[in-house]
């Protein structure tokens, strides 16, 4: 892949769901990551056990695949055991706006190549559980780290509107901004005119034929009947979307985010 010398690239897969969604990481990943030689692979888990969740296991399965971190969202304690499993696990990133004293950690500064990379992780609150403010917390992060070179915001929403509120925000100040949650890949990828990447949300790893990931049956008949039906994850083919952002080590602003969408069968 022909790239400037200072480019630093960073892939984004979008939500893993379930056993699916990780067979078809194990399958796709590693290729794409020799074709696209990135420097950071970063993959949201959070529905990876199951559907719902994540859990040590599931992490240890992302990371082998090709993720150097994982973040998450608001499923992140849907397994239960997860409470205790996420302080061995400092790749694993839930959002940073929990309450204090919640476990884990919201932002994570590394290395790679040389450069200072933060990475964060927020949650927004609009049809969602009532976090602490993400504008307030995504300010209090920057303001903790003021040496790094290369920051990335997984900002996981329900609203649209929360999500790119929070582009503008952080325009200029990060390097990019990307959605998660809807499962729902978006085409509204560009670089902010400050230099902030953006997409409303980058999709999901799970299955085509069901509904954002679990079973259409399922789905329709909660919708149908108003009554409570369990909820599985799907089958079939797996669709599985990422993005990829370029970003000039001299500067720290994006040059480009691209759409990186393959099929698993």
């Amino acid at each position: 892949m022909s790239a400037d010398l200072d480019d630093f690239r960073i892939l984004f897969v979008g939500d893993v769901v379930g056993q699916p969604g990780r067979d078809a990481l194990k399958s796709l990943l590693p290729p794409l990551k020799a074709e696209l030689q990135p420097h950071l692979t970063i993959v949201n888990g959070e529905n990876s056990a199951g559907g719902f969740g994540i859990t040590a296991k599931t992490a240890a399965e992302l990371r082998s695949a090709g993720a150097d971190l994982v973040t998450t969202g608001n499923h992140v304690w849907d397994r239960q055991q997860f409470v205790e499993e996420i302080a061995g696990l400092d790749y694993v990133l839930r959002p940073y706006n929990f309450p204090p004293g919640v476990p884990g950690r919201g932002a994570l500064q590394v290395d790679v190549d040389g450069q200072r990379v933060l990475v964060m992780n927020l949650q927004g609150r609009i049809f969602l559980p009532d976090l602490d403010d993400p504008f307030r917390a995504a300010n209090e992060i920057l303001a903790a780290h003021p040496k790094a070179e290369v920051i990335f915001c997984d900002m996981h929403a329900e609203a649209t509107s929360e999500k790119i509120a929070m582009g503008w925000h952080l325009d200029g100040r990060t390097s990019a901004v990307v959605g998660t949650h809807t499962h729902v890949p978006t085409a509204d990828n560009r670089v902010l005119p400050g230099g902030t990447a953006y997409i409303t949300d980058v999709g999901m790893v799970g299955p085509r034929d069901g509904v954002i990931g679990v079973e259409k049956e399922a789905a329709l008949g909660r919708f149908l009947t108003g009554l409570p039906h369990r909820f599985e994850t799907a089958t079939g083919v797996v669709t599985f979307n990422s993005v990829l952002v370029t970003i000039s080590t001299l500067t720290g602003r994006a040059r480009s985010i691209q759409r990186i969408d393959r099929e698993h069968t």
